[in-house]
């Protein structure tokens, strides 16, 4: 990870946020090469989910044919959406702040082990020692913080006492806490009980800056397609199924954003929500589930590296009928674990319903019912609009059920980025193998899908290779022209970035009129005619 992550940097991937004044936690900025990145992500996310909808042929494993559709809504939107859709009350996470060294955690990103020490003059007793800290990283912390909290040596380490394998501080219960030694504590007991932190930003409508003002940055994308529910059915005429979707901004404020750009403050999102009758709903999930990570597969990511997850039933939201995560082993994860690029999930009807009658909670007999304060009103007053269906062809009116694929396109770019990562050995300009660094992007994701190079800068050949530089860029296609250096340089300049072929203009062009195609992955080379470079990347991009 510590290579991905010093190659984004260099070659122009992804920067810290602020970084010239020492960086803002949680947020990150995309270089040249990222931006393309990303959009290539969201470009495709876009075509394969709504620019290639054919509304009359029925895919493989769903019930029906059907329409996709989408929006671009706002970022902050009307409070009661918040509370209606329960984010006001249940977008929470439980955290701690340490009175010792005055630092704020979220409960269940500290983990930490029980072991038998003494600390200071105190007698020895049962502590649990904590970092924050995933992998072997955590072990490593763990046994450094111990030796130095028992005063021992590093060649000691296999002295140290230790009487569990490494949990979550979530595991523990308040009355364990006095023996909880905190991450950056040297005492233990100097931990806070658990306490709610809501996870929205809030920010401020108008002059006045009152109470009345305040409003949120919308945590999800999701809320904006179910508000305008009705108004895509009445301006569009779709019929039911049919989908809605929206790549944008969301925002959450967490407590310890972490692990490069996949748990962010800020990032971006690729959701869709589908619209569905009842008694079709279960059908239309298990399709969505298999087409998002067949996704992911046919972009490239190694299916032994992936997995589709179904959530135990102790996971599910109070709302859920089903959820599945597609996962993605990051290689910042423990061997055999993986981490969520997108949840499918299978919301019923709870969304539709709670913006028009309020807030929904589960009654004893399990049942969704309008949550109501103790004089018996409804807690968060829905919008009071019918935001029901009626299909004028069957002449039944329901409230349809959704399915939401929900994907990140940060999680999601970086994982191509780890997936493409790669070292092997490719020859340089004398003929000796080398080892190189190569990025084996599918070629649709390819920050840069060709390069045009020169062999020598004379004998017009600069000239003729800016030619084809410019008829690739004509075309709309993303490319780069380098005549620095010798030619292995620049070919491994571009395996560094992912570009999948290289086009050189040589002797032999001044001749015949063909160029030289260098394969990233393959390293073969061949020769096609020049007129042709432009329709070449055209037909391997198809």
């Amino acid at each position: 990870m510590d290579k991905v992550v010093a190659l984004c940097k260099r070659r122009g991937f992804i920067f810290q946020s602020s970084e010239i004044y020492g960086g803002l936690n949680g947020f990150w900025d995309y270089g040249p090469l990222g931006v393309e990145l990303k959009r290539n992500v969201r470009n495709a996310w876009w075509q394969d989910m709504v620019g290639s909808n054919d509304p009359w042929t029925v895919p493989d494993g769903a019930p029906t044919a059907y329409h996709m559709v989408g929006v671009e809504t706002s970022i902050i939107m009307h409070p009661q959406v918040w509370k209606c859709s329960g984010h006001y009350d249940m977008f929470v996470d439980k955290m701690v702040d340490c009175r010792e060294s005055k630092s704020r955690y979220r409960v269940d990103h500290v983990k930490g082990r029980w072991i038998e020490g003494k600390v200071g003059d105190a007698a020895p007793a049962r502590l649990f020692l904590t970092a924050v800290a995933d992998g072997p990283e955590l072990d490593a912390a763990l046994t450094q913080r111990a030796l130095k909290l028992f005063g021992m040596r590093s060649k000691e380490a296999d002295k140290l006492q230790w009487q569990s394998e490494s949990t979550s501080l979530a595991t523990l219960s308040f009355e364990q806490y006095g023996s909880v030694i905190g991450p950056e504590a040297t005492q233990p007991g100097t931990l806070t009980a658990p306490r709610d932190f809501n996870l929205m930003f809030k920010t401020i409508l108008g002059a006045l800056g009152t109470d009345a003002d305040a409003a949120f940055l919308r945590p999800e994308t999701a809320q904006g397609m179910f508000v305008n529910f009705k108004n895509v059915c009445d301006s569009t005429r779709v019929k039911v199924p049919f989908g809605i979707a929206q790549i944008g901004k969301s925002f959450r404020n967490e407590i310890t954003p972490r692990n490069f750009t996949f748990r962010s403050r800020e990032f971006e999102q690729m959701e869709m929500e589908f619209f569905c009758h009842p008694s079709q709903s279960r059908q239309w999930y298990e399709y969505w589930r298999d087409f998002r990570y067949n996704w992911y597969v046919n972009l490239g990511i190694k299916s032994d590296r992936l997995q589709l997850r179904d959530h135990a039933q102790d996971e599910l939201s109070h709302y859920s009928v089903g959820t599945a995560d597609v996962e993605y082993a990051f290689p910042f994860l423990d061997e055999g674990e993986f981490g969520e690029l997108e949840g499918v999930a299978h919301r019923g009807d709870f969304d539709l319903r709670s913006h028009m009658e309020g807030k929904l909670v589960k009654d004893a007999g399990g049942n969704l019912v309008v949550e109501q304060t103790a004089s018996g009103e409804p807690k968060y007053r829905g919008s009071g609009k019918d935001l029901a269906y009626f299909d004028d062809q069957t002449r039944e009116k329901f409230v349809p059920h959704v399915i939401e694929p929900a994907a990140g396109a940060d999680r999601a770019t970086l994982a191509f980025i780890c997936e493409a990562y790669a070292e092997d050995s490719a020859p340089d300009d004398k003929g000796q193998m080398q080892t190189r660094v190569v990025m084996r992007f599918h070629p649709r994701l390819a920050p840069v899908k060709a390069a045009v190079f020169p062999l020598v800068k004379k004998d017009g050949q600069p000239e003729q290779a800016r030619e084809i530089y410019l008829a690739l860029k004509r075309a709309g296609i993303a490319a780069a022209y380098d005549e620095q250096a010798a030619i292995g340089k620049r070919y491994r300049r571009q395996d560094e970035i992912g570009t999948p072929w290289c086009f050189t203009v040589d002797n032999q062009t001044l001749v015949d009129g063909t160029v030289t195609l260098r394969e990233r992955d393959s390293l073969e080379q061949t020769r096609i005619p020049a007129t042709d470079v432009v329709a070449e990347v055209q037909r391997r991009l198809a």
